[in-house]
């Protein structure tokens, strides 16, 4: 049972940071496409909020699955 918390912990942690970085650079390439193509704008931030919430769906999934591991034990 307290390996399970901790492998469950250790993996919520993983998909926080990996969430983290991926949201991070998505944000950083999509500053950098704006400061170099201000009329491109609109066409930057759509693709850029759509996979920022697929990133956040992942994470939500893999925290799910985390919380679903400590309560089986």
């Amino acid at each position: 049972m307290e390996l399970a918390i901790l492998g469950a912990t250790i993996g919520a942690g993983l998909v926080a940071i990996g969430a983290g970085i991926g949201i991070g650079i998505i944000g950083a390439k999509a500053v950098d496409g704006v400061a170099r193509q201000p009329e491109a704008s609109g066409k930057i931030q759509a693709p850029m909020f759509i996979i920022a919430a697929l990133i956040e769906g992942v994470c939500l999934f893999a925290l799910v699955i985390c919380i679903l591991a400590v309560m089986r034990q």
